[in-house]
């Protein structure tokens, strides 16, 4: 295949959204690991689930291949793989962007810029609504797995926040 058709199923793959979070494509949040299109004409993708349980995974798997066949794909593989396990580090700068301006905090990150480990913020969590970093944690658990559930105290608006992995 073609240079320029492996990049139009590249370019759509990248585009998927992610359903659990639809202001973010599955490429933006580090899901989409790899598209390759072998001699035989065959697309293989890899993604990794931002954890083991995803519910989203059977959903994404679907909507991968559909745009891959719609981009021209004529044999899909979509292939599952856990390592390296996936981390929030894999979100893309404009990722954190759109998460942000969809009033969900992006995962906080260490001094050093990565992200900080499993547990509460070592950093405050900074409100996407006013930017200010008098916050606290609601619960653990928000409208996903992935997300808890945060207030700030400044502005008084709960938030969504993306747990680091």
């Amino acid at each position: 295949m073609a240079g320029r058709e492996a990049m139009a199923i590249r370019d759509a793959v990248a585009a998927v959204v992610d359903p659990e979070i639809v202001v973010i494509t599955i490429d933006e949040l580090g899901i989409l690991r790899d598209v390759e299109v072998d001699d035989d004409g065959r697309t293989i993708i890899t993604i990794t689930p931002t954890y083991s349980g995803c519910p989203a995974m059977d959903m994404i798997r679907g909507r991968v291949a559909a745009a891959a066949r719609d981009a021209g794909a004529s044999a899909v593989e979509v292939r599952t793989v856990l390592a390296p396990a996936w981390t929030t580090d894999w979100i893309s700068e404009s990722g954190r962007a759109k998460l942000a301006a969809a009033a969900i905090a992006p995962p906080a990150t260490s001094a050093s810029g990565g992200a900080v480990p499993l547990g509460l913020p070592t950093v405050p969590v900074t409100c996407p609504r006013c930017g200010s970093r008098d916050t606290e944690e609601l619960s653990r658990f928000g409208s996903t797995a992935c997300k808890a559930l945060w207030r700030c105290r400044a502005c008084a608006e709960p938030f969504d926040y993306v747990k680091a992995f």
